[in-house]
């Protein structure tokens, strides 16, 4: 089981999904400041309870790099999709996701392709 904190960007019915597949994922809007929570408390929760955010916001991956939080990334880089292409592109990967988030700390998530990065 791996711990994800889902983003604002991304929709509430992602989390029901990832739910449904055994998986332990709070949204945003599930926080006391709901999808106004700062970026910083976003990745100071993450860090907590080593939670993994899954976002399409490019200002994690900046944030992982120069300072080292969120405990990990997986960013959502498919643009424009519909909620249920995105939900089946998660059903389709989530195995080979949650692996990769063992060992990788910043993973991607395109329509083609999943790149782990170190």
């Amino acid at each position: 089981m791996t711990r994800f904190l889902v983003d604002a960007h991304l929709p509430f019915r992602l989390v029901r999904l990832l739910r449904e597949h055994g998986q332990d994922v709070i949204h945003t809007s599930e926080l006391p400041k709901g999808n106004a929570t700062p970026d910083e408390e976003i990745n100071a929760l993450s860090l907590r309870e080593e939670r993994v955010v899954v976002t399409k916001d490019a200002d994690f991956v900046q944030s992982l790099i120069l300072q080292g939080k969120p405990y990990k990334l997986l960013l959502i880089s498919t643009g424009n999709i519909s909620n249920q292409a995105l939900e089946d592109l998660f059903v389709e990967h989530l195995e080979v996701l949650c692996e990769l988030l063992k060992t990788y700390h910043y993973v991607e998530l395109g329509r083609e392709e999943i790149l782990a990065h170190l």
